[in-house]
């Protein structure tokens, strides 16, 4: 490194500090840049703790910057290593063990810690706080021996704990001193709403409660109220609020208030030392939320840069909570007062609720519950103190058809420094730039570059609507492609004509619709194939010569030439008596290898071709269809049935839905599980439909994956009664079918569709719901077992599987 470059010593390693340095890079080379951690790793995403608390996601999965970035930007990083003080004499960072590293400037940005109250029992064992990586490790651990938590706090951050511990299978309880959860944030009706939901989520509350005492000896076993009652805990979670950091300032001498205190370019009472994030005091405001710490880290770079900057002269402030489906925002005022005009909607069908304050005309705060698909238009709109007109009232409260135009008009009118995604703290202007001067069309290339979306998601609107504006009609301007070479049109346009036409036939289809190739493709054919069958499930005749290879034969082909045989066992139980048949035939007929697979079933790898039926007769059991793009699996955990924790009997419903849904088919493969409880123990994340059982019901996931493109499923709605189970699980699978392109998974089919839509359809459409069930049950009652249907057809069975020669075309 250059001795004649500046020397920044930044005092901590989290998402403000770096965020600070990442702009100061953008800017200037002129620094030496040395940062001390005080955890054991490198820059991570505190807002996603509660994914990392919950299993969805890893440490390594919310890292922003990982130790390769720090070595590429030529930066020092000292984790673990806690800074005690600057001596602005000797102009060194001091560090502990009497560690001096010199500095030409300084960047504290140390945040903040949990406040733990000050009450007879908050040191014994069991009890932490939530805000960084190992407390959610102490989580973690205490969910395994732990079954009864509490979390006092019923703001943002205790909410996310709570709903983390109930993913992890513990009974929780949130005390909350006041009356309306989250009240800093929500009016009494949104907060009321919240507390409904989650109470559906299996959350417990106990509200106006005010904790005087943790009981037990050495470890926590209960709380005391100031009533005198009390509440039983093995584990409790304080998030009851944070404080900012400030010892460092302290130590050296600086002004603190309630935190470090800086001027408008984040420049604190020492020379050369500036402030951003949770443990500086601006104006007389600390913030503790992630969207203020980036603007005050873009001000703080190009001042340090020798940059020309607008002063940081404040934030409006916003919440956004989104926990398992539940969908909260407010920014601004969110309490109206007789000084308001209140605009509000409510709708407890949609669970949705929307209200606008005005003062003098302008907006100045809003709440939103269930849809916040406004959110960052109206904090924009706030933070400008737009007055309210007619057109911006028809477009916030509906009854107007310019969407379109006022959104353009909307990411039009931000300047280039405004926030677009607050987790990671990526501009409008950077989103411009990739677009502009690097040449990026889509979401996806943005999210790679810059990180933006990669987290919550909840900016994807904004990006999309960036991307828009810049390209023009560029945006929409794709090249038509139909759904392989041989034609131009599309999925959809290739059903509607088989449906008004009437076509039956893969040939029909061809022929009346222009193919270049008459016999289509590999591609084509199984999709045509596939429309046909879901369009006319009791009339259409099969085309075996249209299928894939593995289709054909009712079992999956391997490199060697032999197959893999997979008999149904409904819900992954099966008996002793079917074991012993497996093992007695694998056994007679050479099978090389009895594995079981991720879905709880048994394969038996290596079955000449020409014993496929002889196995399947003396097997006598149903085929698993491990080879179709049907229901492949109805993974399960042992449920009610067995285990201490589990809530419903996850092995009857598993095998039920099993035998009910089994041989139709899909646009592609499809898999299920169902969990007795919360622990996810049947890994119902990662499945085309997951059920996760809880004591009031049942909930719905949909759209995971664990394949190649892994994805978790999304959370769709939860029901009391196994009937409605039964229901939302056909009617889902039914539209898939409809609406699914062939080989396109349901991950793909959510986030191409969205799930709000497929919700609307499925869930909130009870007469739709019911229509999309009947077209499955009359399709069901079509289906037959393949591997009998071969057994009981001597010519085919000759034809298929004594021949010499079989078509690989497909």
């Amino acid at each position: 490194m250059g001795t004649d470059r500046e020397k920044l010593v930044v005092i901590g390693n989290g998402m403000a500090g770096i965020s600070a340095v990442e702009q100061i890079l953008k800017l200037t080379t002129k620094f030496d840049i040395t940062v001390f951690g005080s955890e054991p790793h490198p820059n991570y995403n505190r807002i996603m703790l509660s994914y990392v608390l919950e299993g969805s996601k890893t440490m390594d999965d919310i890292v922003l910057n990982d130790l390769n970035w720090y070595h590429d930007n030529g930066i020092t990083l000292h984790m673990g290593t806690t800074v005690e003080r600057i001596d602005s004499e000797a102009k060194e960072v001091v560090a502990e063990g009497g560690q001096r590293i010199p500095y030409d400037k300084v960047l504290i940005a140390t945040g903040s810690t949990s406040f733990i109250l000050p009450i007879p029992g908050s040191d014994k064992e069991g009890v932490v706080g939530f805000r960084d990586i190992a407390d959610c490790e102490q989580m973690l651990e205490a969910a395994k021996t732990c079954k009864k938590a509490a979390v006092i706090g019923g703001g943002l951050l205790g909410l996310e704990a709570a709903k983390g511990l109930v993913q992890l299978g513990m009974d929780v309880t949130v005390v909350h001193l006041m009356e309306d959860l989250m009240e800093r944030q929500l009016d009494h009706q949104a907060a009321g709403m919240l507390k409904a939901e989650l109470e559906r989520q299996g959350i417990k509350f106990k509200m106006g409660a005010q904790t005087t005492e943790l009981l037990g000896d050495r470890r926590v076993s209960g709380l005391r109220f100031a009533d005198g009652t009390e509440l039983e805990a093995e584990f409790v979670v304080m998030a009851v609020g944070i404080k900012p950091n400030v010892a460092v300032a302290k130590a050296s001498g600086m002004e603190v208030n309630r935190g470090i205190v800086v001027n408008d370019y984040m420049q604190t009472s020492l020379e050369g030392v500036y402030s951003v994030g949770e443990c500086t005091e601006h104006r007389g405001i600390c913030y503790g939320l992630v969207a203020p710490l980036f603007e005050q880290g873009i001000v703080m770079a190009k001042h340090i840069s020798g940059v020309d900057t607008a002063p940081y002269e404040g934030s409006v402030v916003s919440t956004k909570l989104k926990i398992s489906g539940v969908d909260v925002f407010s920014t601004g005022e969110f309490i109206d007062g007789p000084e308001h005009t209140v605009i509000a909607s409510k709708d407890d069908w949609k669970r949705t609720y929307k209200k606008i304050l005005l003062k003098d005309g302008k907006l100045v705060g809003s709440v939103l519950f269930g849809d916040i698909s406004d959110s960052a238009e109206l904090q924009k709109l706030i933070k400008q103190g737009a007055e309210m007109t007619d057109e911006l009232y028809e477009s916030l409260m509906g009854g107007g058809c310019c969407g379109g135009g006022k959104k353009k008009a909307s990411v039009e009118t931000m300047s280039d420094e405004e926030i677009v995604c607050g987790c990671n703290g990526v501009t409008k202007g950077t989103i411009v730039d990739c677009v502009v001067n690097r040449g990026m069309t889509t979401v996806d290339e943005i999210k790679a570059s810059t990180g933006a979306t990669r987290s919550c998601g909840g900016c994807k609107p904004v990006v999309e609507q960036i991307l828009q504006y810049v390209l023009g009609d560029g945006f929409t301007q794709t090249a038509k492609q139909g759904i392989c070479g041989c034609t131009t049109l599309s999925r959809d346009e290739i059903v509607a004509e088989i449906k008004a036409k009437g076509l039956q036939t893969t040939k029909e289809v061809m022929n009346v619709l222009g193919w270049s190739q008459p016999e289509g493709c590999s591609k084509c054919r199984p999709a045509i194939n596939y429309y046909l069958g879901m369009i006319y499930p009791d009339t259409h005749e099969d085309e075996k010569a249209s299928r894939f290879v593995n289709e054909r034969m009712n079992a999956n082909i391997q490199k060697d030439g032999t197959y893999t045989v997979v008999p149904r066992m409904y819900g992954g139980v099966t008996t002793p008596e079917d074991l012993k048949k497996i093992a007695d035939v694998s056994l007679k007929y050479d099978v090389k290898v009895v594995k079981v697979t991720g879905g709880q079933r048994l394969d038996l790898i290596g079955v000449k071709k020409e014993d496929l039926p002889n196995v399947w007769a003396e097997l006598d059991m149903p085929s698993g269809y491990a080879y179709a793009k049907s229901l492949r699996t109805v993974k399960t955990c042992v449920g009610s049935q067995f285990c201490r924790f589990g809530t419903q009997d996850s092995m009857g419903m598993g095998a039920l839905l099993e035998r009910k849904f089994e041989r139709l088919d899909f646009p592609a493969k499809f898999k299920m599980a169902v969990n007795g409880c919360p622990r996810n123990c049947a890994e119902s994340c990662t499945k085309d439909i997951g059920i996760v059982g809880n004591d009031g019901g049942w909930e719905i996931f949909i759209g995971g994956n664990g394949g190649i493109k892994a994805r978790l499923a999304d959370s769709l709605c939860k029901v009391k009664t196994d009937e409605e189970l039964i229901e939302l699980c056909g009617a889902i699978m039914q539209y898939y079918r409809e609406t699914g392109n062939y080989l396109e998974r349901t991950s793909e089919w959510i986030e191409r569709l969205g799930l709000e839509h497929i919700r609307s359809v499925v869930v909130d459409n009870v007469e739709n719901r019911k229509a999309l069930m009947e077209r499955i049950e009359f399709a069901l009652k079509q289906v037959t077992d393949p591997w009998k249907k071969v057994l009981n057809d001597d010519e085919q069975r000759g034809k298929l599987y004594h021949s010499l020669e079989m078509s690989n075309q497909l």
